[in-house]
């Protein structure tokens, strides 16, 4: 079976593949394997590069001239939108929790979407009021469309069907890497926040078992509410994107595996365990974490691996999902907030 057999448009974005890095021991003695998604080269690097390139190609396909997504204050996502757009030479439109800065007082993620060119709008609501912030992107992509533009809306973290294709994708693409590393970790683990990362990283495993190739469990650290609770519902996800795949695999909910206990008080709200995970990887690998995501993934990945989740002498990959433009944003970095 070849691993897609549909071919759905992709737009050229990402530098891959991405390296795969050799860590330090984890406590209980398992070694660390690092899967450095931030250098995934478009507009600074993260996971969303891999979704834009399917995102985005759906929306040349559709001959749009505008993208539109939406995400909290410091997104990734955002960022990385405004940056394909910037590429590709389509007008992108920021959906953003929180109320505009003043003049000259952008920073972090918001700093660089606005020098790739996005236009921002503020919302003035929290940034874990997703409902609110996906009523505002479909209001400004309707104006848009009244205006005579053609926009290509994105949901939240481009968290649909065609964006998990790019991590289906990539599934592959780190199988390859362990195959050649002489390396079969027991799990990968990665971030998951609004679903799509997840979706398709499951997708792609059960094309690869279906191929006849051993696949490692997926491990999920939830850092936001609604993916706690089973919103969106990943396997059906992960189940939409075997569809356009064109393959008649399947991915059932016991697949589904999340360790909810990493979030703390809400999403993007820092946490002790999450702030020592940014310390410790920035001084044991050169590694930037940030606050909101992957700090907390990697947190999850460290209690975990204390736990005795991971065998001493086995490898563990962690997914880095990119983030760390948000560290230079007001609060964005554990020793910022000390002072």
């Amino acid at each position: 079976m070849s691993r897609v057999t549909a071919s759905p448009p992709r737009a050229v974005l990402a530098t891959l593949p991405t390296p795969l890095e050799v860590g330090p021991t984890l406590p209980g003695g398992a070694r660390l394997l690092m899967k450095r998604d931030d250098l995934s080269g478009l507009g600074g690097g993260g996971n969303k590069a891999r979704k834009l390139e399917f995102l985005c190609g759906a929306a040349l396909a559709e001959r749009a001239d505008a993208l539109v997504t939406v995400g909290a204050a410091q997104s990734n996502h955002c960022r990385m939108t405004a940056a394909a757009g910037a590429k590709l030479g389509l007008e992108v439109h920021l959906v953003l929790s929180g109320d505009e800065p003043a003049r000259g007082g952008a920073t972090g993620n918001q700093l660089l979407a606005t020098l790739f060119g996005a236009q921002l709008h503020y919302t003035g609501v929290p940034d874990h009021h997703w409902g609110e912030l996906e009523i505002a992107r479909e209001s400004v992509t309707g104006a848009l469309a009244a205006d005579g533009l053609r926009p290509y809306s994105i949901p939240m973290g481009g968290s649909t069907a065609t964006g998990a294709l790019g991590y289906a994708s990539a599934m592959f693409e780190l199988l390859d890497q362990l195959d050649a590393a002489g390396s079969a970790p027991s799990t990968i683990v990665f971030t998951s926040s609004s679903g799509g990362t997840h979706a398709g990283l499951l997708a792609g495993r059960a094309a690869a078992l279906a191929a006849g190739r051993t696949c490692p469990d997926i491990l999920a650290v939830g850092v936001a509410k609604g993916v706690n609770l089973g919103y969106p519902d990943v396997a059906a996800l992960a189940g939409e994107t075997l569809e356009l795949m064109g393959l008649d695999v399947t991915v059932e909910e016991g697949d589904v595996e999340i360790d909810t206990r990493w979030i703390g008080d809400d999403y993007a709200v820092p946490t002790e365990a999450g702030d020592a995970a940014i310390l410790w990887a920035a001084s044991h690998g050169g590694w930037l974490l940030d606050r909101t995501y992957s700090g907390k993934g990697f947190a999850g990945l460290s209690g975990a691996a204390a736990e005795g989740r991971f065998a001493k002498g086995s490898d563990v990959v962690f997914v880095h999902t990119g983030g760390w433009p948000a560290l230079f944003a007001r609060g964005g970095a554990p020793l910022a907030s000390m002072s």
